[in-house]
């Protein structure tokens, strides 16, 4: 027991130090060091070991190995041949882990290289067939999958794993990036799919193909359908430089030029009546004949307008400034009168004391 925990933290220590090389940009030893610990755990090193193994744990390494492998191989230019690879050091499709085989799907799909992927797919999902409607058993595997404790992981996958797999073959790739509407359709109405999944991935794909048709016939409808006389002509012409590059050339040239000086009269008709100030309107008065253009007019009356409201801002503020001194010039007055309205008697100081005062001493 004690040795088989050894042995799983030192493969797990190797995981480490390859994601770090990851992180780090090392590509070349991720994937070096990645490759290396799926053939230590795939191969006759830890073969014997295999039974003191949990299988989720194993499948646990497979899989982070394997998705290091991949995103070093993405990193260094090795997008088209990532499935490839990934089957040769897995030795067949139906060994990578699920979450490895999509990522590498994706990066050579996203990447413009889908060489290969369509027939690899195929390949993996061929591989299953659908036992409970909840489980997809690898072919010829012999698992029972009412009893799922302690079973291969990698002979038992749910319905949802694969199912994330259908729909990057068929939707993905054959709807989105091949363009091959026919063959997604035909695909998921033939493959074993449970019911439910099967129509709403028809849905999608209807939708896809119904949004194909709606652009391609916007696309139609923008091109001229009674120009038969020009399609006689172009026709005409082309066959009458038949065989001579030249010609097929200056014709092209001659084409191009119309189709630009009638693009440009159509938008000038549709820009001239947005342009109307800048036509000109002529007066005569008697023998005097003048000319003023509607710019000169509209920037007249913009003059005009500019001197009316500075005029009535310049007096709104004179009543302002003169309400505001009128009112500072009455403050002051009116403190004025009240410091001298208060009278002081100068005899106040030597008049007798009243005579109630003197009775009193």
């Amino acid at each position: 027991m004690g040795e088989t925990d050894s042995s799983s933290s030192s493969i797990w220590q190797e995981i480490e130090q390859s994601e770090s090389y990851l992180v780090c940009s090392m590509y070349e030893e991720a994937a070096t060091l990645a490759s290396s610990i799926v053939r230590q755990l795939k191969g006759n090193n830890i073969s014997d070991n295999n039974e003191a193994f949990d299988e989720n744990e194993l499948f646990d390494m497979l899989e982070s190995a394997g998705m290091v492998f991949v995103q070093a191989l993405n990193q260094l230019g090795r997008t088209s041949a990532i499935l490839n690879e990934l089957k040769v050091l897995f030795v067949s499709a139906t060994a990578i882990p699920v979450q490895v085989l999509l990522t590498g799907a994706c990066f050579q799909i996203s990447g413009a290289s889908s060489a290969g992927v369509r027939e690899f797919l195929e390949e993996f999902l061929s591989n299953w067939s659908l036992v409970d409607g909840q489980h997809y058993v690898l072919v010829g595997a012999e698992v029972d999958v009412d009893v799922q404790d302690g079973c291969d992981r990698r002979c038992i996958l749910e319905v949802d794993k694969y199912m994330e797999v259908v729909e990057v073959y068929a939707v993905t790739l054959l709807g989105t990036t091949l363009k091959d509407m026919d063959s997604a359709i035909s695909w998921v109405e033939k493959s074993a799919l449970p019911e439910e999944r099967r129509q709403v991935l028809l849905r999608r794909l209807h939708s896809l193909y119904s949004l194909k048709t709606i652009n391609s016939s916007q696309v139609s409808a923008v091109m001229p359908e009674n120009n038969h006389e020009a399609h006689y002509s172009l026709s005409k012409e082309l066959n009458g430089f038949e065989g001579s590059p030249k010609g097929l050339e200056a014709n092209y040239l001659r084409t191009g030029e119309n189709n630009t000086k009638q693009t440009i009269s159509k938008l000038s008709r549709r820009v001239d009546p947005c342009l109307w100030w800048f036509r000109s309107v002529n007066l005569k008065f008697g023998n005097v004949r003048v000319v003023v253009t509607n710019g000169k007019i509209l920037l007249g009356f913009l003059f005009l307008l500019t001197y009316y409201v500075l005029r009535r801002k310049g007096a709104t503020l004179n009543g302002l400034v003169r309400r505001q001194v009128s009112a500072a010039k009455k403050a002051m007055v009116d403190l004025w009168q009240l410091a001298f309205s208060y009278q002081v008697n100068p005899l106040a100081a030597v008049q007798p004391l009243p005579t109630a005062t003197r009775g009193g001493r």
